[in-house]
């Protein structure tokens, strides 16, 4: 499923960085740009758009009053130099906050929420899902690899990188644990050290304080190991 999406913002530069940020992600389609608003909001008018990229500081019409003037509004995410708005865009049940300079590992977890976000909206019956639950993630400076989340085995902490281990690969990429633990399932992975978060259908066998999986050990931290066996004692049968 392509998800449209529209960037509206006074400053070419702020374009050109979301637009090129969107260009390998083969599922995010960027289908037009503007610098003045009221294009932008008659463009809305005639055409489907599932999320917009949009600036507060604007001429003529600021974002929170582009905001207030839609009627069956997309799906928004505020692009600003200026962080003071934040509290009053979630107010008007904006999705995201981005604050520039955006980085990249940034505008990921914001495209995470916008594909969670349509497919909980579209509320797609079973049969008619054409594959499982993804993340997108950068593997190097102009490839996007889609990993599917029944595939994860265990994410590995190196640092300012992490590996994914998968079924079918294993992949590097820079992001810290934290960050990426959060965009998972929180029912399907588990944080279980400093340096591990593993998916629980994967456990092979708990053995005092280690997880096998796929005939490797992973030590459980002593901060967690409380926490973990209370959740793998709930996900058992």
């Amino acid at each position: 499923m392509k998800i449209n999406c529209l960037i509206i913002d006074d400053e070419p530069l702020a374009i050109n960085v979301i637009k090129n940020y969107l260009e390998p992600i083969e599922n995010f389609e960027v289908i037009n740009t503007f610098s003045n608003p009221i294009e932008g909001l008659n463009f809305l008018k005639n055409n489907k758009v599932d999320a917009v990229f949009l600036d507060i500081n604007m001429p003529v019409l600021d974002g929170i009053n582009f905001i207030k003037s839609l009627e069956n509004p997309p799906i928004l995410i505020i692009t600003s130099a200026y962080s003071q708005f934040a509290i009053e865009t979630y107010e008007l049940d904006v999705l995201d906050y981005l604050v520039k300079p955006i980085e990249f590992p940034r505008l990921m977890k914001t495209l995470n929420k916008i594909s969670k976000r349509l497919e909980n909206k579209n509320n797609i019956p079973q049969e008619n899902i054409p594959e499982s639950p993804f993340i997108f993630v950068k593997i190097d400076k102009k490839r996007m690899k889609k990993i599917f989340f029944n595939e994860i085995l265990v994410i590995e902490s190196l640092k300012d990188y992490l590996k994914i281990n998968t079924l079918t690969g294993k992949y590097i990429i820079h992001s810290t644990l934290s960050d990426f633990t959060d965009l998972l399932p929180e029912r399907n992975f588990l944080r279980i050290h400093r340096s591990y978060t593993i998916a629980i259908d994967k456990i092979d066998a708990v053995e005092g304080n280690s997880i096998e999986i796929e005939g490797l050990r992973y030590v459980i931290g002593r901060s967690y190991i409380d926490h973990v066996k209370q959740r793998i004692l709930n996900s058992s049968i």
